[in-house]
């Protein structure tokens, strides 16, 4: 169909073409014949021997103007006409051609006009020869000639396409079955490769291989649909707290703006932001490291780093113990996002120390962060590094933290070790 309409689109411009083409050659031909006809009246004005009446000669019409502007011979057509046209021949022109419409003898039709100026002595005579005009389609048999060649040509396109395309296509036909039985649970994993060596093999081949794939991939896809469907659902929660908290704050503070305490309602909304704010930059973290966006990686000597990240003041004391020459390659900002979240960490749960290790064991590097507070129950370890999982203990102590920290900071470690 494609192919068809293609072809049918080319025929349709070059028709046109074609038939511009033609028209201006026959019109150029009828403007020739007028000519010859005019010249043939030239000279007979020339030679004295002008009739009042003349012959047609294949013309719709011949009219002859002296110099003061008065028919004086004419074709039977025009007898009795008063002067057709003045609008030709033009100024600077002698002789002139053109196609006129509506002239008075032949109203609502358009003429080949060709005039000839004819020198005497008492002036300048005027010889109007007039032919029919040739119209846009030329003539009927043209028409349908260019008719009958388009469609022989499109159907011989549909035609040609057609056994080409559905021979080339077979294959797929019987691959499109097979993949139908597969997506029904009909059929193995496999598709039918022909035995034709050309592109339809290459894709029976690779759709194969892409199965093989496919087949292993299936549980991991389907776990990790069910662990982007929980975090949905724990984002929305977790998002969904703040928000309502603020509502919740402004609505009471309106309820009664008399009595309420702008101040003390502009702190909680503050710290409700704050929450919000840092679930959403936590949740951006998520979703770079999730979809391994790229980081500027380079040598860190991690001992250097811990020095500069622990040199801030915090709440409990922090006792560092670096070995020298502890150097990883990875992204410092992404390091220093991790040991900031343990710390940070480390610190709601200390009760007044944190000590941070840095050594060097067999061909890794140990990085360590120990506090002195209650700990994590053995069963409970690998729980804490779920998305927006928080212990009782740690909302406990503190009820703006995103549960997201963690999570954070292991996807930085997995990432940074496996490149």
């Amino acid at each position: 169909m494609f192919a068809s309409v293609t072809m049918l689109l080319l025929n349709v411009i070059v028709s046109a073409f074609v038939l511009v083409g033609i028209r201006d050659e026959v019109a150029d031909i009828r403007a020739h014949d007028l000519s010859v006809v005019s010249v043939r009246v030239l000279i007979m004005i020339k030679q004295q021997r002008l009739p009042q009446v003349l012959e047609p000669a294949g013309t719709d019409g011949i009219q002859v103007i002296d110099q003061t502007g008065r028919p004086v011979a004419w074709t039977p057509s025009l007898a009795g006409q008063p002067r057709l046209t003045t609008a030709l021949p033009g100024r600077t022109q002698a002789n002139d051609t053109g196609t006129l419409c509506n002239l008075p003898a032949f109203p609502g039709e358009c003429k080949i006009v060709v005039t000839v100026t004819a020198y005497q002595p008492e002036g300048e005579w005027l010889v109007y020869a007039f032919g029919p005009a040739v119209p846009w389609y030329v003539s009927p048999q043209t028409v349908l000639f260019q008719l009958g060649v388009s469609v022989a040509l499109i159907g011989l396109t549909w035609f040609g396409v057609s056994r080409i395309v559905a021979k080339t296509l077979a294959p797929v036909g019987s691959i499109t079955r097979k993949l139908a039985e597969i997506s029904a649970g009909g059929g193995g994993l496999r598709v039918p490769v022909p035995d034709t060596e050309d592109e339809i093999r290459e894709l029976a081949e690779t759709s194969n291989q892409t199965l093989e794939r496919l087949e292993g991939a299936l549980t991991g896809l389907q776990e990790a649909m069910e662990r982007q469907r929980r975090f949905a659902t724990d984002a929305s929660h977790d998002l969904r707290s703040p928000i309502t908290a603020m509502r919740t704050q402004v609505e009471d503070a309106l309820l009664y703006p008399e009595d309420a305490d702008w101040e003390e309602t502009g702190r909680k909304v503050l710290a409700s932001l704050d929450r919000l704010q840092a679930i959403v930059n936590d949740l951006l973290t998520l979703s770079k490291l999730d979809a391994g966006a790229p980081d500027e990686r380079a040598p860190i000597d991690l001992g250097e780093l811990v020095a500069a990240e622990t040199a801030r003041p915090r709440s409990k004391e922090v006792v560092t113990t670096l070995q020298t020459g502890v150097v990883v390659t990875g992204d410092r900002l992404q390091l220093a996002r991790l040991l900031t979240n343990l710390l940070d960490n480390a610190e709601r749960h200390a009760e007044r120390k944190i000590i941070v290790t840095v050594r060097r064991q067999g061909d890794e590097a140990v990085l360590e962060v120990v506090d002195d507070g209650a700990g994590i129950a053995p069963e409970q370890r690998e729980f804490v590094f779920q998305r927006f999982t928080r212990l009782d203990a740690a909302r406990n102590r503190d009820a703006g933290g995103t549960g997201l920290g963690l999570p954070i900071a292991r996807e930085i470690a997995t990432a940074t070790s496996a490149r």
